[in-house]
């Protein structure tokens, strides 16, 4: 069976890039749709028509409304539509930027990514996730090729608040763990296909592994300053460019599906996205059955960047049984992720793994 790995065609990385986002996109088009958010069209909105103009490129600014939702996606269709774009600029966070990728899909034109803050690895995938209008987790959408070109101006990230850095890192937590679980069940990996995991993407997943282990904590004091130093630089690469070419080619398995269990409860809609994914590592993990030694190590990392190891730093706070029942029941829906385990997997196993990682994050906590 053949195998493949996925990337964005292009990837621009440093203190200042935005600056050169028109020199990116002329080979794109000639009239772009901006769509981001309130705090990121103001954050860069200025700058990227500054840019596309020297290049004579046109720009259409359409504020984005929030949610990754059908609903959301088809309004920008429209605007687009309307005003002739011939590619997208999506900027801001995850569910922004899947809202773009999503719309150029839809209307088979390039797309360009540029993230102001680096809380998740949504840059880089042939990914959008969608949620209903309420935030409720609904379908991943996969789609057919990745982003014409990321951009990420670090200095752009280091000025956002640090929590965001800290829920990327929580999210590229996730991408060896869940690559290596796919790599050893050889299980067809939804997200490439049905291919199998090759052995770069792996190894990919397992650098961006270490760099947060290495990087993280220092990263995290220098964004806390607004700062950008080298280890600001590696860890927004481990959480943008590593995680995204890991996750994606490596795949997804336990952790990212547990995050998608948790969307069910309306306590947990408050915490990002990486914060939950997390957990959902410690709780893939405890199912798996992994050695001490590397949940061990995983609840340190968390510990020392701030990261939830336990229910009530997700805000969850002495839950039913059957509402994690509920959540354990959404993880192992029919087409979830968890299903890549080396093993069958039940609501059952997955609502034992939540229970005992919370009282094992709890006890952890307590010993520090």
């Amino acid at each position: 069976m053949s195998r493949i790995l996925l990337s964005p065609s292009r990837y621009v990385q440093g203190e200042g890039a935005i600056n050169e986002i028109g020199v990116h996109a002329a080979r794109l088009g000639t009239k772009a749709l901006l769509t981001g958010g309130k705090s990121a069209l103001s954050q860069v909105g200025e700058a990227i028509v500054a840019s596309l103009g020297a290049q004579g490129i046109g720009v259409v600014r359409e504020r984005f409304n929030g949610e990754c939702s059908t609903n959301e996606i088809n309004r920008l269709i429209e605007v687009v539509k309307k005003e002739g774009c011939d590619f997208v600029i999506g900027a801001g966070g995850g569910k922004a930027i899947d809202t773009g990728k999503a719309v150029a899909h839809e209307m088979k034109i390039p797309v360009v990514v540029v993230p102001t803050i680096a809380a998740t690895d949504a840059p880089c995938s042939a990914l959008s996730v969608v949620y209903t209008d309420g935030g409720v987790f609904e379908r991943y959408l996969v789609l057919p090729k990745n982003p014409d070109c990321v951009l990420v101006d670090t200095g752009i990230v280091a000025k956002a608040p640090v929590e965001f850095l800290i829920s990327g890192m929580g999210d590229a937590l996730a991408t060896f763990w869940e690559a290596d679980t796919c790599f050893k069940s050889c299980k067809p990996n939804v997200l490439t296909g049905g291919c199998p995991v090759l052995r770069s993407a792996h190894a990919l997943a397992r650098l961006c592994y270490d760099t947060l282990l290495e990087f993280g904590v220092q990263a995290k004091l220098a964004v806390q300053k607004q700062m950008v130093t080298p280890a600001v630089e590696a860890i927004v690469e481990a959480n943008t460019l590593l995680s995204g070419l890991g996750f994606e080619s490596g795949g997804l398995a336990g952790a990212h599906s547990v995050h998608n269990g948790f969307t069910v409860l309306e306590s947990s809609h408050h915490k990002l996205h990486g914060q939950k994914v997390a957990f959902g590592t410690i709780a893939q993990l405890v199912m798996e059955g992994r050695p001490a030694a590397d949940v061990e190590e995983v609840l340190d990392f968390c510990l020392s960047v701030g990261l939830p190891v336990c229910l009530a730093d997700l805000g969850i706070i002495n839950p039913s049984k059957e509402e994690i029942r509920k959540v354990a029941e959404a993880t192992t829906a029919p087409g979830e992720t968890i299903h890549a385990s080396c093993f069958p997997v039940n609501a059952s196993m997955v609502e034992a793994a939540i229970w005992t990682a919370d009282a094992l994050g709890s006890e952890y906590k307590q010993g520090m």
